[in-house]
């Protein structure tokens, strides 16, 4: 028996009796990360890293949380549960689970590029490897992040001396984070959505040191906002809230942008291809560092990933999810901010 079934509630280990990122409600869920598409509302216990809980209880309400720290284990019917670190936003997690001395892990979703502020990605050797593979092509190589920081401040000086804001479109949780140290090394004050703002104040309470934002409400001054620094979710492009900050240039923060003609079909003015998820160097260095006999792909490329793992002489299949929709989260955000009048 498999240590873990891929079942149509989620990623299950019969053994232990739990599940992994459920996409449906279950009694006990171990959660990698805060994404929504890998944190869902609804089971009754949660277990996640100790940088994640707060996350949980913003998006989730109030349920019963259990915290660990990385690598210690806790026991589930003689199954041991460990946490390692995937380095994709704060607090995510590989899930490491042991059974009579087979290991198996599932990544969440990880980048194997230390970005200063998730703990960085750290291998585990392990029998099976499940693996995301959302950037899962040869095409897909990113720039070290150092490089893009450095592109980003060039394009907000050259917006603000064109009488400018210079507003940057990215996830809530992970890419909002990751981009403000060098987008405050610019010394101009920095303006966020009401979904980022919630979030920055949850990991600020839960001491993170980030630099200042300011949330923008329906009383922030268009005198305060020319020539502005802002961050944003998708969810806000090409939406009425984005008039107030005329003029202004748009910059899409997503791996996605390293294709060029998606820069052109979102109409945006400038694209970082900054990701929080493997390339395919990464994918393959991943692979290859946890020894697994067994690997399977799910949410991206996984066909082609896979396959090209079996031409290595590294058995792999490719495995069907829900997962890949982090996006779910921001429009739920924005949703909420629009009933409560705070944009």
């Amino acid at each position: 028996m498999p240590l873990i079934e891929f079942s149509n509630k989620g990623l299950y280990c019969p053994q232990g009796n739990f599940y992994i990122d459920p996409w449906k409600p279950v009694d006990f869920a171990v959660i990698s990360h805060g994404h929504s598409d890998h944190a869902r509302w609804g089971s009754k216990k949660y277990l996640c890293h100790h940088d994640t809980k707060p996350i949980l209880q913003l998006r989730l309400g109030e349920n019963e949380y259990h915290s660990v720290g990385w690598n210690e284990p806790v026991f589930m019917n003689g199954v041991s549960i460990s946490l390692f670190p995937a380095g994709h936003i704060i607090g995510s997690a590989q899930v490491r689970i042991e059974y009579k001395g087979e290991v198996w892990v599932f990544t969440g979703d990880y980048k194997t590029e230390d970005d200063g502020i998730s703990t960085a990605y750290e291998p585990v050797k392990c029998n099976t490897f499940i693996t995301e593979s959302t950037f899962g092509l040869p095409i897909y190589k990113w720039k070290p992040q150092d490089e893009i920081f450095e592109e980003m401040k060039n394009w907000i000086y050259t917006n603000k001396s064109n009488g400018k804001s210079s507003i940057f479109i990215a996830y809530s949780l992970g890419k909002a984070q990751r981009i403000l140290k060098p987008l405050a090394e610019t010394g101009f004050p920095i303006y966020a959505h009401g979904a980022v703002y919630n979030m920055h104040t949850t990991l600020q309470s839960a001491g993170w040191a980030l630099p200042d934002v300011k949330r923008i409400t329906t009383e922030t001054t268009k005198e305060e906002l020319k020539e502005c620094i802002v961050i944003a979710p998708s969810s806000a492009e090409g939406s009425p809230w984005m008039k107030r900050f005329s003029p202004y240039a748009t910059g899409i923060c997503s791996g996605w942008m390293q294709v060029r003609g998606n820069v052109r079909r979102k109409n945006a003015d400038a694209g970082f291809a900054l990701s929080d998820h493997c390339d395919w160097e990464g994918l393959l260095t991943a692979v290859k560092a946890t020894g697994a006999e067994k690997v399977y792909a799910t949410h991206g490329f996984q066909s082609t990933f896979s396959k090209y793992l079996n031409e290595l002489g590294i058995e792999a299949g490719e495995v069907k999810t829900e997962y890949g929709n982090e996006e779910q989260s921001e429009n739920e955000n924005v949703n909420s901010e629009v009933v409560n009048s705070e944009l």
